[in-house]
């Protein structure tokens, strides 16, 4: 029944970062726009530095920084008379109030926190990819559209609102397709972060088994887990596959695109 509950798992991982990591790739698109040099700064260099790590590396080692750095806040406010170093050679040691989850806290409530940080994870790192395809998005829409907005006399909040984010998303969707793509097959590596997913269960159940440790004893049974495994992701990207094609032929028609004139040239001729 686990093995069965990992795939849910997995999909909420999806449902959950997919916005969220959305968000941030639409406020860092945004803010690489800014003329507050500030702003504009910080979000082009988180892209450049997020899209530049190896994945690996930043999964890896990312989700116990962030750990950490939830700790050590907590223990600045919690535990502000501590006098003892909180490094300490290669340990990380803040006060047991301090602690995220506690020791004595359910189990259920440790595999939350451990998901919501590999959600978080998850997010920042493929919100740094779609801020980058929002960015080349919003340089596609024609500036003509921006200077007769110009012209009606829109401030520049309105021609951002009502003219470019609705348009850009033509110019999006093919780029945000393969992202999440990407993210699909990235779900994996939940496995890396501590999480209880279909590779880990499909390790778990499919090695072999004993009489001495279980009740059930069978041979090294691993490829026919994995076998299901490449069969549920394979449909799962076809079926995103089929609502993405969808997706981009509701967002294509009437635009000025190849995909939109070639709606407007099929419905001419039919």
């Amino acid at each position: 029944m686990a093995f069965y509950t990992s795939f849910g798992t997995v999909l909420l991982l999806l449902a959950v970062t997919a916005p969220l990591a959305l968000a941030f790739g639409f406020a860092a698109a945004s803010g690489s726009r800014s003329h507050f040099f500030p702003l504009k700064w910080l979000s082009n260099i988180y892209m450049a530095i997020v899209r530049g790590v190896p994945d690996i590396a930043f999964f890896l080692f990312f989700v116990i920084a962030l750990d950490q750095g939830f700790e050590w806040m907590r223990h600045q406010v919690l535990c502000p008379n501590w006098d003892q170093p909180i490094r300490q050679g290669n340990d990380f040691i803040v006060c047991q109030a301090a602690k995220l989850p506690h020791n004595s806290a359910p189990e259920i409530v440790h595999q939350i926190y451990g998901f919501a940080l590999a959600v978080l994870t998850f997010a920042i790192v493929f919100g740094a990819f779609a801020g980058n395809v929002l960015a080349g998005a919003f340089k596609a829409v024609p500036h003509g559209q921006i200077e007769t907005a110009e012209a009606y006399g829109m401030t520049r909040r309105q021609t951002f609102w009502r003219i470019m984010v609705p348009q850009m998303w033509t110019y999006a969707i093919p780029g945000l397709s393969n992202l999440w793509m990407v993210l699909i097959k990235a779900t994996p590596l939940l496995f890396l972060l501590g999480v209880e997913d279909v590779v880990y269960w499909a390790r778990e159940l499919g090695n072999t088994k004993t009489a001495r440790f279980t009740d059930y004893p069978h041979g090294d049974w691993r490829i026919y887990y994995f076998f299901g495994l490449l069969v549920f992701y394979l449909a799962f990207t076809k079926l995103s596959e089929i609502v993405l094609n969808r997706i981009t032929r509701k967002l294509s028609q009437g635009q000025a695109t190849a995909a939109g004139e070639a709606m407007r040239k099929a419905g001419a001729q039919g």
